[in-house]
């Protein structure tokens, strides 16, 4: 079945371009293929640009009673004017104007959950500029128009940002639909403007918030878009801003929501007073108190959508991104997977990064293969080519038949008392204790352990015979009781202790230049080849989980807790792929408050845990 729905796209793209090259006069234009592959024989320097706003038909989120319009920058061959058809690599944002100074929500709360006097700045976001990247340079040469949509309530477009709805998914659709001949567009003196350049095939492709819309998109199941490249991309926006019934923050970004995320995109002219009845229900609807699933997240939940995807999925995302986390890409990824979508996916130990700026030429490569493919319906061999490349260490690249890795299989560990973590159950094992705080860090937590601390417990494993790769989600399970205090969170952290050359978030110059495409001035279509900066560390948080325990049922059910008596818990970690070396020692660390992502409530809760009835479940890959 996979097989057959994978070749069924590009078969029929390969016969509709067959069919138009026979027809063609012969002095139409066409592409350039030679090696199963199209050939930069188009200028970039001479390129068309054009500017058109479509129209979002059913949607007026500024309520001004005309439909909502979507600002799209066009940059195609000029053969297009001749007769040339080509598809389009289109980049949906809400970046493109920038962003506002807005102030995040304070995250020092009183025991009942409510802020305390305070505030915190908004750091920047990821932002672009219109063409400031590489596939006006790569792509536009090989027969390909570049669309940078200007999603609603940003820059140009009409409307108002909601933060992940529909209304914004509807935004790029139409520019879609336009594309296609399906939805209006006009000029920026209201004159009607038609597509009539494009083939109609479309591949989404973006970094964070415009690596999420081709993700929204793609649930609409609209036609024409074939293929998606989602970046470090968002598949529900509850688990960017909550996680488990716990508001939980970005990593980055402490005490921002969604509706401090719309202020900051909110560039559109008068927007401030335009949206402020739509900014002011997110700001309302949202609920930072119990951090509830409810119906205003599951609006934004794409996951809902997944059996309506029709396009392709390139998926990319790093392992070391604490800003959008790994759960995001791989829940979505085992949706896909299930409905048995054409997919590839390429896990890195970068953070929250292109993967254009740490393996280049190989992203080049196989990107060009997949648009090839999917766009154009030439037989690349990309889809020939093992379904995931995951790096497992710094620059060490493996291609595996899928992920996570084909065998891989939950092995459990025990915890112990005077903190011990095996793989035999340990039940005489007594109960251990720690006390919250809401100043000291995950990572100072950490790094003082197999020592005992006050204020968390930490259980290791003997030092490891061998290595030991995890491959997808782990979970962990406890025994516990609150009483005291004020912070309903538990916090567990996967910490791998041994010194090893880690990554260390930052991308490192090698020196060495690529010229990946045609320049103009200003932009020369070439960039410095990088890598991932390391450093030697004694230890890494491998990875985090947060639960809410009064959600310990459902994330949409608040259950308060009977001071002293205990209760079962079980939550997952943000998923991974990792290699715990021979001789490093893998350890569990448990904490309340995690000061960098939870919600800080008045110290001194006191948590008793039962290490006989508590328990690591980790995906181990075989040996």
């Amino acid at each position: 079945m996979l097989a057959r729905r994978s070749l069924a796209i590009p078969l029929a793209a390969a016969l509709i371009l067959a069919m138009s090259t026979a027809t063609a006069h012969a002095d139409t234009p066409a592409i350039k293929i030679e090696n199963n592959a199209t050939q930069p024989v188009f200028s970039r320097a001479d390129a068309i640009k054009q500017t058109v706003y479509v129209e979002v038909a059913g949607v007026d989120s500024d309520s001004d009673s005309k439909p909502d319009r979507v600002a799209v920058d066009i940059l195609r061959p000029k053969e297009t004017d001749q007769g040339l058809k080509v598809p389009v690599i289109m980049e949906a944002s809400p970046y493109y104007a920038g962003g506002n100074d807005v102030a995040n929500h304070v995250v020092d709360v009183d025991e009942n959950g409510n802020p305390l006097p305070s505030l915190l700045s908004l750091s920047s976001k990821l932002a672009a500029e219109p063409f400031d990247g590489y596939y006006d340079n790569y792509f536009l040469p090989r027969g390909y128009a570049i669309a940078l949509v200007e999603n609603l309530g940003s820059g140009r477009a009409t409307g108002c940002p909601t933060t992940g709805d529909r209304n914004e998914t509807l935004g790029p659709k139409a520019a879609i639909d336009w594309l296609n001949g399906r939805a209006r567009g006009f000029s920026a003196d209201g004159q009607p403007v038609e597509a009539t350049w494009s083939t109609g095939n479309v591949g989404m492709i973006g970094v964070s918030y415009n690596g999420t819309l081709p993700n929204a998109v793609a649930t609409t199941g609209v036609e024409g878009l074939k293929t998606i490249v989602p970046i470090a991309a968002i598949s529900s926006w509850y688990d960017y801003y909550r996680a488990n019934g716990g508001v939980v923050a970005a990593g980055g970004f402490q005490g921002e929501d969604a509706d401090v995320l719309a202020k900051y995109v909110l560039t559109r002219a008068d927007g401030q007073n335009v949206c402020k009845p739509v900014i002011d229900y997110l700001t309302n609807t949202q609920d930072r108190i119990t951090g509830d699933y409810s119906a205003f997240w599951d609006a934004r939940n794409y996951l809902n959508d997944v059996s309506r995807v029709r396009a392709s999925v390139f998926l990319v995302h790093g392992l070391n991104d604490w800003n959008v986390k790994s759960k995001q890409f791989a829940q979505w990824w085992y949706a896909l997977a299930k409905r048995h979508v054409p997919r590839k996916i390429w896990l890195h130990q970068g953070t929250h990064m292109n993967p254009f700026n740490l393996r280049t030429v190989e992203w080049l490569r196989q990107l060009h293969g997949w648009f090839d493919y999917w766009l154009y319906g030439i037989d690349s061999g990309i889809m020939r080519e093992p379904q995931a490349d995951v790096e497992i260490g710094p620059g060490q690249w493996q291609q595996a038949a899928s992920w996570p890795l084909p065998g891989t299989s939950p092995v459990r560990f025990w915890l112990g008392s005077g903190g011990r973590l095996g793989l035999q159950p340990r039940a005489l094992s007594s109960s251990e204790s720690f006390t919250d705080q809401k100043v000291r860090t995950a990572e100072q937590l950490v790094e003082t352990a197999p020592a005992t601390d006050p204020n968390r417990l930490a259980y290791l494993t003997d030092p490891l015979e061998s290595d030991v790769r995890m491959s997808g989600t782990p979970y962990v399970s406890v025994r516990a009781s609150f009483r005291g205090g004020a912070s309903p969170y538990l916090t567990a952290l996967l910490v791998d202790y041994g010194t090893d050359v880690r990554t260390n978030d930052t991308l490192v110059p090698t020196g060495e230049t690529l010229c990946y495409g045609q320049g103009i001035p200003g932009d020369t279509g070439c960039t410095a080849i990088r890598r991932l900066g390391t450093a030697e560390t004694p230890w890494k948080i491998v990875s985090r989980g947060w639960l809410d325990v009064r959600n310990r049922h459902r994330p949409d059910v608040t259950q308060p807790l009977r001071a002293g008596k205990p209760y079962s818990f079980t939550w997952d970690f943000q998923p991974k792929d990792y290699l715990f070396k021979k001789g490093h020692k893998i350890g569990l660390v448990i904490i309340s408050t995690d000061v960098d992502y939870t919600l800080r409530y008045p110290p001194g809760t006191q948590i008793e845990l039962s290490p006989a009835h508590s328990s690591l479940s980790l995906p181990i890959t075989p040996s």
